[in-house]
């Protein structure tokens, strides 16, 4: 039962160790979540809704019943998740059930059960299906970093929303002082000036609300250029994290990578371990490729002579990356394994 719990886990996390079967699950998932998304946005066509409930019922039960599954096998099989590990397996299952993506498999078939035992609005449980959108975020390195960036930044970006909620009071309420009286019906209170201050500071500017007064344009030119600054705040938070993250992402690889190469030898385990690694951090090809050149370089350098029979090393040099993209650098291709 161990071994059964054990291949399950290594199938439902994302593909790893050239794991074919591991790859052929994920790419069915990420297409029957792609194809429930479609879907529900079709769905909400009336002409198409009319023409093809029936189909678009069936295909919702056969979804929610593969997603159910899922969502089932996830839980008893993350007891084998590192990330995840207690001695006590109920422990275990509780935090894997409390973690982000186990919450957004819960919402992807929450809204299906719960419309039989209470009333919803369908529009609402259209919307909330929507929430299905997520379960990609398993699959995409990207989102992981982003997700990263979000929680490793949430005091900045906290504190530079909580500069703009200041910036919006203060905006609203000097806006409504001048304007007030010649438009009552767009400045006639603080929350109703609330919307042009909004629009203003987010250089969105519909338009439906402006001020006419000489000394409203004045005020409402000096909030647009504030509006511009603040826009700014909270997108120099996201980069700077976002290339920070990276960073420190590839940082870590190119650590591992040199403690695998410092007897000389990356094996086989290592390789895979490497892969894993790859994965887990979201990194391209191309950016484990760069790491691999530079950092064999280094270690090269360190090496007058061959860590197994001492001879002398020739121009350190890289060998090329197998159709499985092994990484197998070289001091002296055929002769000596760096």
């Amino acid at each position: 039962m161990k071994n059964l719990r054990v291949r399950t886990a290594e199938i439902l996390e994302v593909q790893r160790n050239n794991d074919t079967t591991s790859k052929l699950v994920d790419l069915f998932l990420i297409i029957l979540i792609s194809l429930n998304v479609v879907a529900i946005i079709l769905e909400s066509v009336p002409r198409w809704e009319a023409l093809y409930s029936e189909q678009f019922y069936l295909f919702e039960k056969l979804s929610i019943i593969i997603f159910t599954v899922e969502y089932l096998l996830r839980i008893w099989s993350s007891v084998e998740l590192d990330v995840h590990s207690h001695p006590n397996p109920l422990i275990s299952r509780l935090k894997y059930m409390t973690s982000l993506s186990a919450i957004i498999d819960l919402l992807a078939i929450l809204p299906f059960y719960l419309a039989f035992v209470m009333p919803i609005d369908l529009r609402f449980l259209r919307v909330i299906r929507l929430l299905r959108i997520f379960k990609l975020t398993r699959y995409s390195g990207a989102i992981s970093i982003l997700l990263s960036v979000l929680r490793e930044e949430s005091h900045s970006l906290a504190a530079a929303f909580f500069v703009l909620f200041v910036v919006l009071i203060l905006a609203s309420s000097g806006i409504y002082l001048i304007e007030h009286k010649v438009q009552p019906e767009a400045f006639g209170s603080i929350p109703d000036a609330m919307w042009w201050a909004m629009a203003t500071l987010t250089t969105v500017g519909y338009g439906d609300v402006t001020p006419i007064t000489p000394w409203g344009k004045f005020f409402g030119s000096l909030i647009t250029l504030v509006g511009m600054g603040m826009v700014a705040l909270p997108a120099g938070i996201l980069a700077s994290g976002f290339s920070d993250q990276l960073h420190r992402r590839r940082t870590e690889y190119a650590e591992r990578l040199s403690t695998f190469l410092h007897d000389g030898i990356i094996t086989r385990e290592e390789e895979q371990e490497l892969q894993s690694l790859r994965y887990r951090l979201g990194l391209s090809e191309e950016d484990t490729l760069d790491l691999l050149k530079s950092v064999t370089r280094a270690v090269a350098k360190r090496y007058d002579t061959c860590p197994h029979c001492h001879q002398p090393l020739a121009k350190p040099a890289i060998c090329e990356i197998d159709d499985r993209s092994i990484h197998r650098p070289h001091l002296n291709p055929g002769q000596h394994n760096l």
